[in-house]
């Protein structure tokens, strides 16, 4: 055993064994049975490249993450006290009456339908960020300010005054933002905000360095501002001057928020509170009073979803949503890389005569994935899926009619990533005006596209053509 070569045959052998073992881990604890063979394929004939990477890429759960709407679950004690379950005068839908497939919603986000909500479209970044910044300057009591990015730049630095004012007013102001989504800012930004008493973190920011390792690949997308638990703002805008149409090359861009006031307002701060327990192990005393915004208001769900999750909670929704719309499906989304669950749901509602539209971007900000969205064109066109080609800009947004009365506006991706490695959060609004609003916004839009088929890839070369389906191999990861 003194030769090298003994040597590297020991360790090639006791990698292999260690590729073994981590083979049949992945066996039994794989989420998809493409993705089971392909990670024991690669740890038990090339372990020594596959080990590492499984160790960042491998986990089939993000484990630990506490939620306080499981109130079954022995170890939520803390939270629960903390969150006061809505009272029935407070529900939207009578679970006797009403509709199957809305009842499925609430079922999937553990949250219900509330009623007495106001909710106003935000249309791009300057009437997106005036609206939270007015909304900030009114807030006394705390402010919940949650980003996947926050760049140091002109509109971070403006973040940074608002909450700085805010914090020295004697509001109590908590930042939280996603490792990864954010790696760019220097630490010093941040750290100007503690200086002036402002709680920021990290998602892991509180983990050891293993666990930040071994969860890069889970990731905290959702884009949450609440203040006082009266008012928030979800939707697709980071914080960067990218979503302002100030970039020299991504712009203009197009992109949605939704400012809502009312009791679902509780929702949204409760998915706040989730991920700030998870980052720093804290439990902050919020306000759990439901202000009704409207007596006529909409009925609202807040859908939190999450690799934490029992069930694909993200890909279940949107796949009830699009399998039960009768009259049409229109979809904008940025990163359209459908799982074969959600593109033979849109296939079927195109053949069972539903209009079905999706709307891409002509000019993306991610390459690599607007590839792969441009090998599905042909299986869903064949099927009578329009898709249009976004040719304004860079499109952003996240945001989808079902028939006359259910809308979504939100984070979440069509993609593998939103369904099963991020943290995300959408917004279901189920009111015909609110519908009709949503679908006038999307008109325009389409306005601004070309409709494609499937030459839109069959046309280019055939170089082209292999990187597409290259780009597609990559979706589970994009």
């Amino acid at each position: 055993m003194n030769s090298p070569m003994a040597w590297m045959l020991l360790v090639l052998g006791l990698l292999h064994m260690a590729g073994l073992a981590v083979a049949l881990r992945a066996l039994m604890f794989g989420r998809t049975a493409e993705g089971t063979v392909a990670w024991i394929i690669s740890l038990v004939l090339v372990p020594y490249l596959a080990l590492p990477l499984y160790a960042v890429f491998g986990h089939g759960k993000f484990e630990g993450y506490v939620r306080a709407r499981r109130t079954r679950d022995g170890k939520l004690n803390d939270l629960v006290r903390a969150v006061r379950p809505p009272r029935d005068s407070e529900r939207a839908l009578d679970p006797e009456a009403a509709p199957p497939e809305l009842l499925a919603l609430e079922r999937l986000a553990e949250l219900p339908f509330t009623r007495g909500n106001e909710a106003k479209l935000l249309i791009d970044g300057d009437e997106t960020f005036d609206s939270i910044f007015a909304g900030m300057a009114e807030a006394r009591q705390y402010l919940l300010v949650q980003f996947y990015t926050i760049n140091a730049d002109r509109i971070g630095n403006a973040l940074r005054e608002a909450l700085v004012k805010r914090a020295q007013a004697g509001v109590r102001v908590f930042v939280l933002y996603d490792e990864i989504g954010s790696e760019g800012t220097p630490a010093s930004f941040f750290a100007d905000m503690r200086s002036h008493g402002i709680a920021v973190s990290a998602f892991n920011e509180s983990k050891s360095w293993y666990t930040r390792r071994s969860r890069i690949n889970y990731r905290n997308h959702r884009k949450i501002v609440v203040a006082d638990g009266r008012t928030a703002w979800i939707g697709g805008l980071n914080v960067g001057d990218e979503y302002l149409g100030r970039h020299p090359t991504l712009t203009p861009w197009r992109d949605t928020h939704v400012r809502v006031a009312g009791p679902a307002v509780q929702g949204c701060q409760l998915s706040f509170l989730e991920d700030w327990h998870w980052a720093t192990g804290q439990v902050l005393e919020l306000d759990w009073r439901a202000y009704h915004a409207s007596p006529d208001g909409i009925p609202v769900l807040v859908l939190p979803t999450g690799p934490d999750d029992t069930l694909d909670t993200c890909a279940l929704a949107f796949g009830q949503m699009i399998n039960s719309a009768r009259k049409r499906v229109w979809i904008a989304n940025p990163y359209f890389v459908p799982d074969a669950h959600i593109q033979a749901a849109l296939q079927l509602a195109a053949l069972r005569g539903v209009d079905v539209r999706v709307m891409i971007p002509g000019k993306p900000d991610h390459r690599t994935t607007w590839m792969a969205t441009l090998s599905y064109l042909p299986d869903v066109t064949e099927a009578g899926v329009k898709v249009y080609l976004y040719e304004a800009g860079v499109m952003h947004q996240k945001v989808c009619v079902f028939d006359d009365c259910l809308t979504t506006v939100g984070t979440a991706n069509l993609d593998n990533r939103s369904f099963s490695l991020n943290f995300e959060i959408t917004l279901a609004f189920y009111d015909s005006r609110f519908a009709t609003e949503v679908a006038d916004m999307l008109v325009r839009d389409f306005q601004a596209c070309r409709p494609v088929g499937a030459e839109l890839l069959t046309s280019r070369s055939i170089l082209f053509r292999a990187a597409v389906q290259g780009a597609r191999l990559l979706a589970p990861v994009l």
